[in-house]
């Protein structure tokens, strides 16, 4: 079976697969365009942002940022894109107070996502937010029920939701082909090896440090300059190279597993994981460095986590060493694993599924992503305004990609206290363990209020 003969098949991924190129027509034929403000003007900042401007229904009004380094390449991005003249604004609440927003696009790194996202629809605007949507359970809570109390909607950026070959796995899974799923292994891995720490140098004077720790620990800058096409600052906090440091992220799990996990709970419609145990280390990368000259990251080089659903058992693995891939040379993804086979959804090799008869065909399709970054944000865009044109649920709604975020954060949580969890879905508690529901939250720094549920 080719490509072609199975969408033909499948009228669902003709229908998603249809709609951004009729949203972004319309869009390009004459709708009115919406007030759009960036806040976290980085790189993947920038991703959603040109594909916000290429939709036609944008009007960029402000780009807000505490490095003022990153204007210089977004202000390029925009002239290029729409060419409009944004207002620069380093506070966020000064932002949205003084463009008013119809769209704020929050592409900040993970421990600022909750207050900007919950500041811009209560003055609001709709909200395009980046995975995984907080930092902890009780973050993504209030970020749910302040978008329901606003009546905002709030799409997440876990674009492989409308990839089209992710959305085509999907029916091909549903549909019953790979049989009934008992479990599903996801995994990343990528090459790595002995860590060495970095120094701790200056803080540049277009970046207010302060700031971009907000209400996270305040660290030492370890980073590089965001406009080195040398990528040199990476390993650093900042830029991008915050989400290996637990501080502000939560390692792999937070920043690739929220994508696969969220994958499997889209495919098979579970929500909740009733255990998790987790466990992971850094015999690799080797011992955290944490002092006032220099410092390491401190997630994990590699972490294996196990969750039991009602119906499937899921595992999770990722290694920052030995950088072993597939068979077909791809090192991301997830197996499903049926009565009838086993199906890989992958990324960039899009997707295969392997009979268990062995005289049957292997049946498989090929990816259509975009650039750069090999990403699906431009059909996200157009589900996004979809969503706030007609009142239609968003394909990444934040009140479903909550519950992804929180099986991550719940195999992180696992790990960190080093015990297996009992976890109450649907009150959000983990039973009999009141160290582990402690650190649902965390107490924000002094200046800054946690976001209250």
């Amino acid at each position: 079976m080719n490509r072609r003969q199975f969408l033909q098949n499948s009228a669902s991924a003709a229908t998603v697969a249809a709609l951004p190129f009729s949203v972004r027509a319309a869009d390009k034929a004459g709708a009115r365009k919406f007030r759009t403000v960036l806040i976290g003007c980085g790189w993947w900042g920038n991703n959603i942002l040109r594909e916000a401007m290429a939709s036609g229904a944008c009007e960029v009004v402000g780009l807000c940022d505490v490095d003022s380094r990153q204007f210089e390449l977004t202000m390029k991005n925009v002239r290029e894109g729409t060419g409009d003249s944004p207002k620069f604004f380093k506070d966020y609440r000064e932002c949205l107070a003084a463009t008013k927003p119809e769209i704020a696009i929050v592409g900040t790194p993970d421990h600022w996502h909750a207050l900007p996202m919950i500041a811009a629809v209560k003055a609001g605007a709709h909200v395009y937010v980046e995975k995984p949507i907080g930092h902890t359970i009780m973050e993504g809570r209030a970020m749910v029920n302040a978008a329901r109390a606003a009546g905002r909607v709030v799409q997440v950026g876990t674009h492989r939701r409308i990839s089209p070959h992710n959305v085509s796995g999907r029916e091909f899974i549903r549909s019953g082909k790979a049989g009934d799923i008992g479990m599903v292994r996801c995994f990343v891995h990528y090459a790595g090896g002995a860590e060495k720490p970095r120094p701790t140098v200056a803080v540049p004077k277009e970046l207010d440090w302060d700031f971009w720790c907000g209400p996270a620990p305040l660290r030492p800058f370890n980073g590089g300059d965001p406009r080195d096409p040398s990528g040199a600052g990476r390993g650093g906090i900042h830029p991008r190279g915050f989400r290996n440091y637990l501080d502000y992220a939560n390692g792999t799990l937070g920043d690739w597993g929220i994508h696969w996990l969220d994958q499997i709970l889209w495919v098979t419609g579970e929500k909740y994981p009733k255990r998790v145990f987790s466990s992971g280390g850094r015999p690799i990368a080797g011992p955290v460095v944490n002092t006032p000259q220099e410092q390491t990251t401190d997630a994990p080089d590699h972490q294996v986590a196990t969750f039991a659903f009602e119906k499937l058992t899921v595992q999770w693995e990722h290694r920052r060493f030995a950088g072993n891939n597939t068979d077909k040379g791809e090192n991301v993804g997830c197996y499903f694993y049926g009565t009838k086979g086993t199906f890989h959804m992958g990324w960039q090799k899009g997707w295969t599924f392997y009979p268990a008869n062995a005289k049957d065909p292997v049946v498989s399709e090929e990816p259509k992503l975009n650039s750069p970054d090999s990403q699906n944000i431009r059909e996200l865009w157009a589900d996004f305004l979809h969503a706030i044109r007609t009142g239609a649920k968003p394909v990444s709604d934040i009140g479903e990609v909550h519950l992804s975020t929180n099986v991550a954060l719940l195999g992180m949580l696992s790990l960190k206290v080093g015990r297996s969890l009992e976890w109450d879905g649907v009150n959000e508690r983990i039973l009999g363990d009141d160290a582990a529901n402690r650190l649902l939250r965390r107490e924000y720094r002094k200046g800054w209020e946690y976001p209250k549920a």
